[in-house]
């Protein structure tokens, strides 16, 4: 009988995984994570899925024990993104919260304190093959895989997770959750992943970065209007430029750090679109010792459809050719590739 410690969110995904391994006979406990409180806000979303937590906890009867890990949420996520929108490069906080927080300290502590595994509701499928390999797969629902998210995990950590919904439909998690009469069965879906309160993100970042206002151009360099924050502008960004004048949506299509300028202009720009990225190295999860060029799948985004793609190792880097254009590749994203249903490696696009 297995010890496993279930990151209990709060939230019914969890608590049914928390639900299917006291069923399968797994000795469980629950662990909650206090990544970030915010001490000013009387209704911090933090707060209240501690308390749902709980309930489910006491329902269930399994011990229930808190993690405080804010300082390292802070120094490892939050540091992460403050120092790469400062560059002007479009952070993933999501992959790094869970290769540094959720399966690096809370799995390391879990480990410590005799537990053999850790188990999330995460959307995927971990597989172990015949020669010991693990393998990281997509998950049956395509709308709700969330492989993407742990493109930077190694094969300890694949090792060491269980994720009890990886065969199920979203429909059927919640069916479960209502049979068993689980406090939070009803409980409307999380839509933050990493980010585990809902935070305006001009404000956020505006506690560490300093305003440089700067000039807002089209792509014939007419000057359309003045933005505030160059960091905080993505390639293919819409909302908040505010250039309410025109015919058409407005969209980012490229950033000059150096001068503090935003290019903007309409969806259909070629400057949106490019065929190819570079990323300077790739996190392999279970092998690395492909033969280049390799044609496979790439997302640069979450929720993308898998695009097709030739994969070439250059002397100090890799270049990703897609069959089709793609539209806003941004620096600081992830480049998850895929063969099959498996996803093999990710870096941050260059």
């Amino acid at each position: 009988m297995k010890k496993v410690l279930v990151w209990l969110s709060g939230w019914v995904d969890s608590a049914v995984t928390a639900y299917l391994l006291k069923e399968a006979g797994y000795d469980v406990t629950a662990g909650f994570m206090i990544n970030y409180l915010d001490e000013n806000n009387p209704v911090c979303p933090t707060k209240l899925d501690l308390q749902v937590a709980k309930e489910v906890a006491a329902y269930l009867d399994i011990p229930f024990f808190t993690f405080d890990y804010r300082e390292t949420y802070a120094e490892k996520v939050l540091g992460y993104m403050y120092e790469w929108y400062k560059k002007g490069i479009t952070p993933n906080p999501d992959i790094m919260c869970n290769s540094e927080v959720k399966f690096k300290v809370f799995l390391d502590e879990a480990l410590e304190h005799g537990f053999d595994m850790v188990a999330t509701w995460h959307y995927a499928i971990i597989e172990k093959g015949n020669d010991g390999i693990f393998h990281l797969k997509k998950w049956v629902d395509p709308n709700k895989d969330q492989s993407y998210f742990l493109a930077w995990l190694n094969q300890f950590q694949l090792s060491k997770a269980l994720f009890p919904v990886w065969n199920m439909q979203k429909s059927e998690v919640r069916e479960i959750a209502n049979k068993a009469w689980l406090p939070n069965a009803n409980r409307k879906d999380s839509q933050w992943i990493c980010f585990v309160w809902k935070v305006d993100m001009v404000k956020f970042l505006e506690q560490k970065i300093d305003h440089k206002p700067g000039l807002v151009k089209d792509t014939s360099w007419k000057i359309l209007w003045e933005h505030k924050w160059v960091f905080y502008y993505t390639i293919g960004q819409r909302k908040g430029l505010d250039i309410w004048w025109q015919a058409e949506p407005i969209f980012v299509v490229k950033k000059d750090i150096e001068n503090n300028e935003i290019i903007v202009w309409t969806a259909n720009d070629l400057e949106l679109f490019d065929d190819k990225l570079y990323v300077l190295d790739f996190n392999f999860l279970s092998r690395n010792d492909y033969i280049f060029p390799l044609t496979a799948k790439a997302k640069i985004r979450y929720r993308q459809e898998d695009q097709d793609c030739i994969i070439y190792k250059e002397e100090n880097w890799y270049k990703v050719v897609f069959d089709k254009k793609q539209r806003a590749i941004a620096r600081g994203q992830i480049c998850a590739i895929y063969l099959d249903d498996e996803l093999i490696m990710s870096w941050v696009i260059n």
